[in-house]
């Protein structure tokens, strides 16, 4: 059973960090693409960073480079979005997703609440 289960958001301060974690089981984690995603109340779910398979490859949404950082570990089959200096914005459910080839799966979320 392919399951993907985010953890690690919460309510945080403008200014304050979050470490999301994404824990992956019951297919080969280590192929897949892995991405972040987000979606605001009343927005459309929007890419938010990318890593590739083996680590070699990453890339960021403009708006959260130099504050966010993605990074996996195969052995753990999971994924970390790093969130630093957080803003109001920043606010959204999170969701863990990964690709290979034509197989896709998404987590469930994780909510984000960025105070001012």
């Amino acid at each position: 059973q392919v399951q993907l289960v985010e953890s690690g958001g919460g309510l945080v301060q403008s200014g304050g960090s979050l470490r999301l974690s994404c824990a992956a089981s019951g297919f080969a984690f280590s192929n897949y693409g892995m991405s972040w995603y987000r979606q605001a109340p009343g927005k459309e779910r929007e890419l938010v960073a990318f890593i590739s398979s083996t680590s070699g490859s990453t890339s960021y949404v403009e708006s959260v480079k130099g504050r966010f950082t993605i990074s996996r570990d195969n052995a753990k089959n999971t994924v970390y979005l790093q969130m630093n200096n957080l803003k109001p914005e920043d606010t959204a459910v999170y969701y863990c997703y990964a690709r290979w080839s034509r197989y896709d799966y998404w987590g469930q979320g994780t909510q984000v609440t960025v105070s001012s």
